[in-house]
């Protein structure tokens, strides 16, 4: 049920205009639904954005109109809004920081439907502290093949080269497989290891995978893209809603939950998902504590038989 007038969160109070403007119309979701998704599901998604610059994704007339991609935050942004500079070529962007549920709800007043995320913290903005593969299949009806490819994934990393890995939906037709990294390397060096990573899972399974960026040479096979992984580009922050019908969020999941033949990443969505966290805890509980350089999975990618990579 839409908000109305003012929300309070932190004992800060932010006025929700027009909480009963409908943002997506087949599905009868308003921006006050938005607003009160965001402020409950506040303890769950600010762990992931407390400390890295922001990107919205506005959509001011709803899902049906303009999108309005922001990276600077607007003069009317209240003083209690964290920010923070970042470079780029030729000056700096200023970005929204958001460490508090004031931040949330007022950013889903502002039709911030998406919110998507630096792979980089504020201490060392230059070095990823995840890298990212982003499983992508030819369209939903492969979603289970890309559950099963997800597992392989997580076999290479995890098996044989010792990272930890993590899987979420991503509120559209795959999946994001996250690996949390020591800020240790440049953007550069560790898009260099996802590749070489990905490479060898494609040797591997040649006819379902590839690295093809165009995707008129994809055929039907799972595109792992790699491209996120690049100073200041961003992935969709875990619980994010995404701007699409049903109301979708990016999702973190359990490994086992992959082997659920039922698993739909149409289930996760803003209305189901107070539910799924009252009953599961968060499956990315603790992903800082498993943070590893990179040296050593480097040497055992490197080491691995030729018989391997066939």
């Amino acid at each position: 049920m839409a908000r109305k007038g003012r929300d309070r969160a932190d004992h800060i109070s932010v006025e929700v205009t027009r909480p009963d403007k409908l943002f997506f119309p087949d599905d009868g979701i308003s921006k006050g639904d938005l607003v009160e998704y965001y402020r409950q599901v506040a303890p769950a998604i600010i762990p992931y954005l407390r400390d890295r610059p922001l990107v919205m994704d506005r959509y001011p007339d709803g899902i049906t109109g303009q999108r309005i991609v922001q990276k600077n935050v607007s003069r009317h942004f209240p003083d209690w809004v964290s920010r923070t500079e970042v470079s780029k070529k030729g000056g700096t962007v200023c970005h929204v920081v958001c460490d508090k549920p004031a931040t949330l709800v007022y950013l889903a007043n502002q039709a911030s439907i998406e919110l998507h995320v630096f792979l980089s913290h504020l201490g060392a903005l230059d070095r990823p502290d995840q890298l990212v593969f982003d499983l992508d299949p030819p369209d939903e009806e492969h979603f289970g093949d890309c559950c099963r490819h997800a597992l392989d994934l997580r076999e290479l990393l995890e098996g044989e080269l010792g990272l930890t890995s993590y899987v979420k939906t991503t509120g559209g037709k795959g999946l994001h497989v996250h690996v949390p990294l020591r800020p240790e390397e440049d953007f550069d060096s560790v898009r260099g290891f996802a590749r070489d990573a990905a490479a060898l899972l494609v040797s591997r399974s040649p006819g379902q995978l590839t690295v093809e960026q165009r995707k008129d040479q994809r055929g039907q096979r799972l595109y792992l893209d790699l491209m996120r992984n690049a100073y200041a580009q961003t992935v969709i922050a875990p619980y994010a809603v995404r701007a699409r019908r049903g109301a979708p969020a990016a999702t973190p999941l359990h490994w086992a939950e992959l082997s659920d033949s039922g698993l739909s990443p149409r289930q996760f969505t803003l209305r189901t998902m107070a539910d799924r966290l009252a009953q599961s805890a968060d499956p990315w509980e603790g992903m800082a504590r498993h943070r590893r350089g990179l040296a050593g999975p480097r040497r055992r990618l490197a080491a691995l038989p030729e018989e391997a990579r066939q």
